[in-house]
């Protein structure tokens, strides 16, 4: 299974940009899927995860009230809302997906596969 992250670019302070991961197989349900980024220099950092059995989200304090994730309704698709972007947003964003509930959402080690990420740059 692979991950296709797509939506990011350039958007100025303030902005807001939409995040998409598609996986590459149809009915690619039953797992937990998140977010994380890696700006250059920095170690990985876990952003937002949602739950695949109640849809329920769980958030960083970095992103927490300005992004959202969630899933399409009739679609595999896992998207990341992201509203009022800060420059310190501006990192590569990845999506993984985890066949087995994490114990622990912000551990990468957890999730099984991975897209090979969308950059967001937001200018100051």
């Amino acid at each position: 299974v692979q991950l296709q992250a797509s939506g990011g670019g350039l958007v100025q302070a303030g902005g807001s940009l939409r995040l998409s991961c598609t996986p590459s197989v149809h009915g690619f349900n039953g797992y937990d899927m998140a977010w994380f980024r890696q700006a250059p220099g920095k170690e990985r950092e876990f952003v937002a995860h949602i739950d695949w059995s109640d849809g329920s989200g769980y958030y960083s304090n970095s992103v927490k009230g300005r992004f959202a994730i969630s899933r399409g309704n009739a679609s595999d698709v896992v998207y990341l809302q992201m509203n009022s972007l800060k420059p310190e947003d501006t990192a590569v964003y990845h999506c993984a997906a985890a066949r087995f509930g994490p114990n622990n959402v912000i551990n990468a080690n957890e999730y099984d596969y991975w897209g090979q990420g969308t950059q967001v740059t937001v200018s100051s």
